[in-house]
């Protein structure tokens, strides 16, 4: 029996419980704007990344879609005019999703109410004093699990730069 009670089954359960939760508790904001959960994980890392554009490839990494996977999004946002793409300058075979002014306005309609469920239901539960911390321990563990999920942003930064 101990090892059913071992504390790191715990850790993960009520990891996967919390994240299942919070997706259910903020799935229909994004919904009432027209854009599923994977939509708006497109758009929010397109709007904070440089020049508002990902290569697609590090699209894909970051949101861990396969490379197919993230072309039918970016498709279906380009259809609503929430994205275009963009040819890469030094690599033909490459390309770039931008968000569009569309792509800003619809996160703009969303972002509000997003946070405020993100306060009642996530970071509001944690005590100020400790979020910092919290903060810190999920990039440690995000970036052990998912390296690439800043792919493409630091690379984009210094060929501007360049």
């Amino acid at each position: 029996m101990e090892l059913f009670d071992d504390p790191r089954l715990t850790a993960m359960g009520l990891f996967a419980e919390v994240y299942t939760g919070l997706a259910d508790k903020t799935s229909a904001v994004f919904a009432e704007a027209g854009l599923s959960d994977v939509d708006f994980e497109t758009l929010i890392r397109l709007a904070r990344s440089p020049q508002q554009s990902l290569r697609m490839s590090d699209l894909a990494a970051q949101t861990s879609l396969s490379t197919s996977g993230i072309t039918r999004v970016v498709d279906r946002l380009e259809r609503e005019g929430l994205v275009t793409r963009q040819a890469c300058a030094t690599d033909r075979r490459a390309s770039y999703a931008v968000i569009t002014e569309a792509g800003t306005a619809r996160l703009r309609q969303v972002i509000p109410r997003h946070l405020e469920e993100i306060e009642v239901w996530f970071t509001g539960l944690v005590p100020p004093d400790r979020l910092a911390e919290f903060l810190d321990t999920l990039r440690l563990i995000r970036d052990v699990v998912r390296p690439c999920a800043t792919a493409g942003v630091t690379s984009r930064v210094d060929a501007a730069r360049g």
